[in-house]
């Protein structure tokens, strides 16, 4: 019995210490960006990039935001609009269309289900000019319209395959309750199911919000006007600016990357718990 504890302690700690060495891999980045971004132009050219500043240099931030060729100020606000407007969408879809595979019995469902998981398979850049060319047909081109819209219409099927996972964990009695007090499926889903499903919305919003954050592409294909861009496209046209101004180039970064952190670390609790139940079934 002693061996067995002894050895279950040992791997413990092996555990621990494997998991703090990861996590310490994925700050190092960080901390490089942000003590980059803290140095002035004479501390990064006689410093290492590990070295913590002698003097912090705050002003950085304030000369990326006063820059009058990049409005940085004006693609967090596009960003925003975008960020926000996609992941609504995407939360509420997906939630309406995986309830009837998780709590819903009709003829080929699991075809349909099948046929939708199958979807992940296709690579984006095979439908990229396809989707170009429908959307140049609406006239969608330099507008919001191709980034927005397309996510109220099922918000893709892994946020799907989410959210039907976590409905499998909800008591199937719920609903049967619900119709004997003559409540509809609509009404079952909004007033019962959806509010014991919030963990599963805060992962797939969290998801879906960091993902359109940080969304180069789409802008960079379908929006033209300056006005209109976002962050990263705007990241992108400072860093060939900047050019090898290296501290105000990390200072914008710190600035895109630091919604994403807060964002994280106020939906934590619901982000851990939903990844956790919706793995039960």
């Amino acid at each position: 019995m002693k061996d067995r504890s002894s050895m279950g302690k040992l791997a413990r700690v092996i555990t621990w210490c494997v998991l703090c060495a990861g996590a310490l891999a994925m700050l190092v980045p960080f901390y490089i960006m942000l003590t980059m971004a803290l140095k002035s132009p004479d501390d990064l050219a006689t410093s290492t990039y590990l070295q913590w500043p002698r003097h912090l240099e705050w002003g950085n931030f304030l000369t990326v935001l006063t820059n009058p060729n990049v409005s940085f100020p004006l693609f967090f606000r596009n960003t925003a609009f975008i960020a926000i407007c996609v992941t609504t969408g995407v939360v509420l879809t997906s939630a309406l269309v995986a309830f009837p595979f998780a709590r819903l019995e009709f003829d080929g469902k699991s075809r349909l289900f099948t046929l939708l998981l199958s979807t992940m398979m296709l690579p984006g850049i095979v439908t990229m000019i396809p989707n170009y060319v429908l959307f140049r047909y609406l006239h969608w081109i330099d507008t919001y319209n191709p980034l927005i819209v397309p996510a109220f219409f099922g918000g893709g099927a892994y946020n799907i395959f989410l959210m039907r996972q976590f409905f499998f964990s909800i008591p199937k009695e719920l609903d049967e309750a619900a119709m004997l007090d003559g409540a509809s499926n609509a009404v079952t889903f909004w007033r019962v199911i959806l509010p014991l499903a919030k963990p599963a919305l805060a992962t797939v919003g969290v998801f879906t919000f960091v993902g359109t954050w940080q969304d180069f592409m789409g802008p960079l294909i379908y929006i033209n006007d300056p006005q209109k861009q976002t962050l990263e496209v705007g990241l992108r046209s400072y860093q060939s600016l900047a050019g090898s101004q290296f501290h105000l180039v990390m200072a914008a970064s710190v600035m895109v990357t630091l919604p994403l952190i807060v964002l994280f670390f106020l939906t934590q609790r619901f982000f851990v718990k939903g990844i956790v139940m919706s793995g039960i079934k």
